[in-house]
């Protein structure tokens, strides 16, 4: 079943957020039935930046390759603003669907964007947005490749011009509008009650501007895919702080062991033994 097929049937898809080859196969070992490439789970936990625009298009494209290496699993792309106008966006589909993109978000900001739930943001004209999708949806190869359209106008022009925004993105031929940062749950409701035909996505992030709310609780609002996209870098990002409090006050890392995997243990995680044995399979006749 294809990721499109699936949206269109219920339960709500839950999709939890991803940004390298370890969180895509933990994901998946616990049960995803698709994934959530971050942009700003990237610029977390690569560069420990702040998900402002600063990383490039071929480094998004560089993960995609690397998670695609580990999982098959339905993969949608934060694809910021498409890394430019028109143009730039249809170089973005075309790469991020050959390194093995299933989706690609794309969204209304200028540039340089910055995290939907962060002040300070601008926002290109409708129109222009518009262009930049049919731009997107000229450029991909794949019918199944969805083009996700995000608007960030809630917070520089109001939610109902938002939502204008949104209905023109469906128009426009978008598979799934997303309007990021809904302040409240009338908002939520009255997103996903405008659009019959088009599939509405959420965006939970944990201390942001939306009510957290469980995928149940998302889908009986009426939204069909929810995404907790930065979820994993704040949980390893506190684990983490805890872990390097602790080796440093103790010398050791014995006082935290119970919270941590062994050697022995993340090898069999991420499939270690398979791999030493399938690279056996190779060895022995070479003269």
């Amino acid at each position: 079943m294809s990721l499109r097929e699936r949206i269109a049937r219920k339960p709500i898809v839950l999709v939890p957020g991803i940004y390298d080859g370890l969180t895509a196969t933990l994901a998946g070992q616990a049960g995803a039935e698709a994934l959530y490439l971050s942009g700003a789970a990237i610029a977390y936990a690569r560069f420990g930046r702040p998900d402002i625009g600063l990383i490039s298009m071929a480094e998004v494209a560089d993960t995609i390759g690397a998670v695609r290496d580990r999982t098959d699993l339905p993969l949608i792309v934060d694809s910021d603003t498409g890394f430019g106008n028109a143009l730039n966006v249809q170089r973005t589909v075309r790469t991020f669907e050959r390194m093995g993109a299933t989706g690609l978000q794309i969204e209304d900001q200028t540039m340089p964007k910055r995290c939907g739930h962060l002040a300070g943001k601008n926002v290109i004209s409708t129109s222009e947005m518009v262009g930049k999708l049919h731009a997107a949806l000229d450029a991909r190869t794949d019918a199944d490749t969805l083009i996700i359209a995000r608007t960030d106008a809630i917070a520089v022009e109001g939610f109902k011009p938002a939502l204008a925004r949104a209905q023109a993105y469906a128009e426009a031929g978008a598979d799934m509008v997303f309007l990021d940062a809904l302040q409240s749950e009338d908002q939520m409701r009255t997103a996903t009650a405008s659009f019959t035909e088009t599939p509405v996505m959420a965006n939970m992030v944990e201390g942001g501007k939306t009510p957290i709310r469980s995928a149940a609780d998302l889908e009986a609002l009426g939204f069909a895919l929810a995404i907790f996209p930065g979820g994993i870098v704040r949980a390893l990002a506190r684990a983490a702080q805890d872990y390097y409090t602790s080796l440093m006050a103790h010398g050791s890392t014995r006082p935290f062991a119970e919270r941590m995997f062994d050697f022995d243990g993340l090898n069999e995680v991420i499939g270690t033994p398979e791999m030493l044995a399938l690279g056996q399979r190779y060895d022995g006749d070479i003269q």
